[in-house]
This record gives structure tokens, C-alpha cells and sequence, in this order.
């Protein structure tokens, strides 16, 4: 995982939704950094800056934030999106220090062409770890290339960067390679589970 992006931030001293939607309309980001046992930090984001950085980092991404000339690391939790205009309303961090554990999902990555008639479903597609804060893996990336019916990929499969520790269970099943259905036995089984139904 690369460096983290540095950010300056603006220290955010008015609050309500009036306040907000100025913040937005100057293309800002008002955020949030709750952790170690601090009050929480209530910051203004450079917009299109933080978009990029996020973009970049992933679910997972981690910022400086420079706030009153004071770097502080920050891990992304929650980013709100406009449904409709598909801009970052609010983000929320939390602080984390070099160094220290902690605990996130983690998206897992599908790769290559499985076998023939085969059908690939991916059961879970977050894996939860512990990793270096500024370590996190961005993705976990399983290849099904080759794979025939029945093969599955459990969480204990995945390869793991050093120092990161699965936390979820072991046997959580991440990808299962199926067979794949007709269209014939599908439309069988759609006319069956009809029937079912009107009885």
C-alpha cells in the first residue's frame, strides 16, 4: 500500500445543514474524526482532492489530514453519497496511529475464466482482517482460472500480506464454482416453482 495522501483541512466551526450545504456548494467535503478517546474533530475537505484520494485508497483509504498544522492519520469508515447527484456529502474517519492494528473488511477480487458449463457465484465478498493501519490491502484477489464444478474458495485460502490476520471465520466460504443451468432446466424450474405456487 502506498504512502498515505496528504490533505490539508479547514477546522469546521459552523454546524446544521445550512452550514453544510454552503460547505458543498464551494466544492468541499465536511468530515468527521472520531478515536482515541479525543473529542471528536470536526473538519472541511479540499472536494475534489479528497474525491481522487478516496478513489485511489478504496473503502480502506487512509489520509493525512493536516489540521491546524498537525498531521493526523486518518482511516476512512463511513462516506455518504448523494444518491441522485453522486457527490460525497459527509465522510467520517476515524484517527489511527503508525503502527497500530486495525480491524476492516476487505473486498475480494475475481479473477480468470473458469472451467466450462461452470458457474462462478462469489458468496462474500468482504473479508475481515486486522492489518497495520497503514498496511491495509486494498483487495484479496482469488483466481478461479481453470476451476471446475464443486471447487470452492474458503477464507483460509486467501493469501494473506504479512502482517495482516484473518478475522473471519476460516471456513467462511468466499467463491463457489457451480454448474451452470440450462436455459432449458431453468425454465423448468421456473414453470415448477409457478405450479407451486397457484396450488
Amino acid at each position: 500500500m502506498s504512502a498515505p495522501e496528504k490533505i490539508t483541512a479547514e477546522s469546521r466551526t459552523e454546524f446544521g445543514k445550512g452550514a453544510a450545504r454552503r460547505i458543498r456548494r464551494d466544492h468541499k467535503i465536511p468530515a468527521v474524526v472520531y478515536g482515541h478517546g479525543n473529542e471528536p474533530t470536526h473538519v472541511i475537505l479540499p472536494g475534489h482532492q479528497t474525491m481522487m484520494a478516496l478513489k485511489h485508497g478504496g473503502a480502506n483509504a487512509l489520509l493525512a489530514l493536516e489540521i491546524d498544522g498537525a498531521e493526523q492519520l486518518a482511516l476512512t469508515k463511513d462516506v455518504q453519497v448523494d444518491p441522485i447527484r453522486r457527490v460525497i456529502e459527509h465522510i467520517d474517519f476515524v484517527s489511527v496511529k503508525r503502527g497500530e492494528k486495525v480491524t476492516v473488511d476487505v473486498r475480494v477480487h475475481v479473477t480468470g475464466e473458469a472451467g466450462p458449463d461452470t458457474l462462478v457465484v462469489t458468496e462474500n465478498a468482504v473479508v475481515s482482517v486486522e492489518a497495520e493501519a497503514t498496511h491495509i490491502p486494498e483487495a484479496f484477489e482469488v483466481s478461479v482460472e481453470g476451476a471446475e464444478v464443486g471447487t470452492q474458495v474458503l477464507a483460509k485460502d486467501l493469501e494473506l500480506p504479512s502482517g495482516v490476520t484473518l478475522l473471519a471465520d476460516e471456513e467462511l466460504l468466499i467463491v463457489n464454482v457451480t454448474e451452470q443451468i440450462s436455459a432449458e432446466a431453468l425454465a423448468a424450474e421456473l414453470a415448477e416453482e409457478i405450479g407451486r405456487a397457484h396450488v
